[in-house]
């Protein structure tokens, strides 16, 4: 490909008053206003103030914030996308940078689980009026974890030398939800200073979580999977007041190296999979592992008796090229094998409850999603405003796969970039005549099919989507 015409031959002047660089915001806030944002908004955060208006029309301000993450923005400046071309004819109450930065400045901890409310309502909200989670009524699965977010301002409340040396951070939970069919909604986050322990906090939070995925739906088999960070007794015992059931990486402590050395070798099941996938110790891609079970282990027997926990012991073992086998003598304990173990109380058969554990790992690409995106920065020195920040990146994360879902079984599927690319990145010119806007979108857009699609379905009368 190259230039039809001589460079010089080509100017460019921006004076078109009429162009809008990311038309798919129609479709996409119309949703959003469809779902009851705005009034949710209204209802439940009530942050009052005088300076710059921060307690002044609430709900426009976090649409102007989920509209502008939904294009991609990851800082507050990025936000002043909203403000150009014809975007004031299609949108009204678009607020300035310098505003959204006082309001979210404003916000304080009661604020932010004001905040949590409205994303929690709004999930459901969006579950209920779009195909989010397929097969929710049968089974679902939450997966919880930990992030560390780098941070540069010396000033940032919160931001800590942790787990990374020399490096400052915040440390999110994050909890998303998804079901056999569905790519992993964001369920509930919670923001934490950076030398917080991964699993401080974790069994209020896991509650909140399964509550939220039922309130979306899931009303079927719940599932909650977690790394060894989260196995602990009330995490547990918060998945039982639930009714939930748990799938928790255990780690290699010394009760459960015992368990798995009682294991006879003729118990282990060879498996192959489909695909090559990252061994979580070297990174190694492998294709073969065998697995085994131990139906009745109790765990936490060090505690009281009503405590104690007994349910499945699930071990997946790989080859260990590190270390050549010892001939002659009996060597390690573990010469030729590296453990996988997990705690379960899944009812599948063994391979198959293998099988849905290891697919915990699609939490991580929710959080290569938020690190590519919003929460490429944690853009405030206030820690409350960055909480405002991690959960309004929540909202305009559901709020675009809930418009893919509605766009085509391919976008019900796709990433967040992809979403932004083909649905929202679109650029239009708008048209007026007899008091309505008509949108002239490019010809030829290799994903007109879906985006029509999306838009139809968005404006048609129905309050049934």
């Amino acid at each position: 490909m190259h230039s039809s015409t001589p460079p010089r031959a080509v100017s460019a002047v921006f004076d078109d008053p009429n162009l809008v660089a990311h038309a798919g915001l129609v479709p996409v806030m119309r949703l959003a206003e469809r779902c009851g944002l705005s009034d949710l908004v209204t209802q439940k955060v009530k942050l009052t103030g005088t300076a710059n208006g921060a307690g002044a029309a609430g709900d426009a301000k976090i649409s102007s914030i989920v509209a502008g993450m939904a294009t991609g923005a990851d800082s507050i400046d990025d936000l002043d996308v909203l403000r150009h071309g014809a975007m004031p004819a299609l949108f009204a109450g678009i607020r300035a940078p310098s505003t959204l930065g006082t309001f979210l400045r404003a916000f304080t901890h009661g604020h932010a689980l004001q905040l949590h409310a409205v994303h929690r309502r709004f999930l459901a909200a969006l579950a209920a009026h779009t195909p989010l989670l397929p097969g929710s009524g049968e089974k679902a699965f939450i997966d919880v974890d930990s992030t560390h977010k780098r941070v540069y301002g010396r000033t940032k409340q919160g931001a800590e030398y942790g787990r990374f040396k020399g490096i400052r951070t915040l440390h999110p939970l994050i909890a998303t939800v998804c079901t056999p069919h569905a790519r992993p909604l964001i369920a509930t986050v919670r923001m934490r200073r950076g030398k917080a322990a991964d699993s401080r906090g974790a069994p209020t939070f896991v509650s909140e979580v399964l509550a939220t995925a039922f309130e979306a739906g899931c009303t079927g088999m719940r599932i909650l999977r977690a790394d060894s960070q989260f196995y602990n007794v009330r995490v547990i015992a918060a998945c039982h007041r639930a009714g939930a059931h748990f799938s928790i990486t255990t780690g290699m402590n010394p009760p459960i190296k015992r368990a798995i050395h009682s294991i006879p070798e003729d118990a282990w099941q060879q498996i192959r999979y489909p695909t090559a996938v990252p061994d979580p110790a070297t990174g190694e891609l492998i294709s073969d592992a065998e697995v085994a079970e131990i139906p009745e282990y109790t765990a936490f027997a060090s505690r009281k008796k009503a405590e104690r926990v007994t349910a499945r012991l699930i071990v997946r073992r790989v080859r260990d090229l590190a270390k050549p086998a010892t001939v002659g003598e009996q060597g390690e304990l573990f010469p030729l094998w590296r453990y996988h173990p997990f705690f379960t109380d899944n009812p599948a058969e063994t391979l198959q409850a293998e099988r849905e554990h290891r697919h915990h790992a699609v939490v991580e690409q929710v959080i290569a999603d938020s690190k590519a995106s919003a929460l490429a920065h944690l853009p405030s020195g206030k820690f409350h405003a960055n909480t405002a920040w991690l959960i309004l990146w929540a909202m305009a994360y559901n709020l675009l796969r809930a418009a893919g879902a509605l766009a085509s079984s391919f976008h019900a599927r796709a990433t967040t970039a992809t979403l932004r690319a083909h649905l929202v990145h679109v650029p239009a010119r708008i048209a007026r005549s007899a008091r309505r806007l008509t949108l002239h979108l490019p010809q030829r857009w290799p994903w007109q099919q879906a985006w029509t699609q999306l838009f139809a379905t968005i404006h048609a009368p129905s309050e049934k989507l």
